[in-house]
């Protein structure tokens, strides 16, 4: 490999998520078992203080250093976790807490490269260090760091995003993912899928995070819409064409379009497609029913239908989501 060893900071605050801290070391780690030569990943931890940090499992892990004395050092790489909280609704929250926010500043100044884990994506947004820029985390997070930062460009499908030096991980096993594709980026991916066969993993995961995430219906405020949408999943077998539903609405064609750009953010067709393909997958999921009648059912029709549109929500197809996902009942 040859080279310094690069110095790799994780940063450490109270709650954090405990696999965005321990997944990437044990990546680095693998990676001089690969090679002879003892150059790397230098990994450190890095807290406010020296004192136990309590993660979110409720293991407590100690730091290396602090981010005082870390700000004093050229760092390569600084990796930036994530922390949430669950609502009563388990609703999941990411948080940035405004000191963790702060030295995320300080230490990104002093990196060449900054990738954040999972929602770690909400401090570096915080941080204004995504701004202008395309970004992923953890998918049950997305609306809210599209909601909080306008400036930020979010896409919740892909395990990793790379705008320049700045890098973005999905959650919460993706961080093995994006800690794969940084040592492919310094080290080559030869050595980077060694790694990866240690570890029993892609280098490259067939598909995004769409697939492991359980959609997230966009919030409506009209009785009329709350009824559409029930109308819809009741009938998804029915053509459901714009004229039907228009109908069933006692509105025009048009009418109908604005209303569902208003109240949900896209055409009745994107939705009536994402309604179709969520029933595909629990079915998937849940039975062994063949794919045509699957298809049949979910109102697809056509096989071809039915597998353009996982492509084009998924990026895998039927066959490739039940050999994942299917589970007995």
């Amino acid at each position: 490999m040859g080279g310094i060893n690069r110095l790799i900071v994780i940063m450490l605050f109270t709650d954090v998520d405990l696999l965005d801290v321990t997944g990437p070391p044990e990546v680095f780690s693998l990676l001089r078992r690969e090679t002879d030569d003892e150059t790397g990943y230098q990994v450190v931890l890095a807290a406010e203080t020296m004192d136990p940090v309590t993660t979110a499992a409720g293991v407590r892990v100690l730091p290396d250093t602090t981010f005082r004395e870390v700000s004093g050092r050229a760092i390569d790489t600084l990796l930036v976790p994530g922390s949430v909280e669950v609502d009563d609704e388990r609703r999941v929250h990411a948080l940035a807490d405004p000191s963790v926010v702060g030295w995320v500043k300080e230490l990104a100044g002093r990196a060449r490269r900054v990738a954040s884990v999972c929602v770690g994506a909400h401090l570096l947004a915080a941080a204004g260090l995504l701004d202008g820029r395309r970004a992923t985390t953890h998918w049950s997070t997305a609306q809210q760091l599209a909601a909080d930062h306008p400036a930020v460009e979010v896409d919740a499908d892909p395990i990793f995003v790379r705008e320049g030096a700045v890098w973005t991980g999905a959650g919460i096993t993706a961080c093995l993912d994006l800690s794969l594709a940084l040592v492919a980026e310094d080290y080559g991916e030869a050595l980077a899928l060694r790694v990866a066969r240690q570890l029993v993993m892609y280098l490259k995961r067939p598909g995004g995070q769409s697939q492991f995430s359980v959609p997230i219906e966009p919030a409506s405020t009209t009785r009329r819409m709350d009824d559409l949408r029930h109308h819809i999943a009741r009938h998804l077998a029915a053509p459901l064409t714009l004229a039907d539903l228009a109908e069933h609405a006692h509105v025009s064609e048009r009418q109908l379009s604005r209303i569902f750009r208003t109240e949900l953010g896209m055409t009745p067709a994107a939705y009536v497609e994402s309604a179709r393909v969520e029933a595909a997958r629990n079915r998937l999921e849940t039975t062994d029913d063949t794919l045509e009648r699957v298809a049949s059912a979910c109102g697809f029709h056509t096989l071809d239908t039915l597998i353009r549109a996982f492509r084009r929500r998924l990026d895998t197809t039927p066959t490739e989501y039940r050999s994942r996902f299917r589970y007995s009942v």
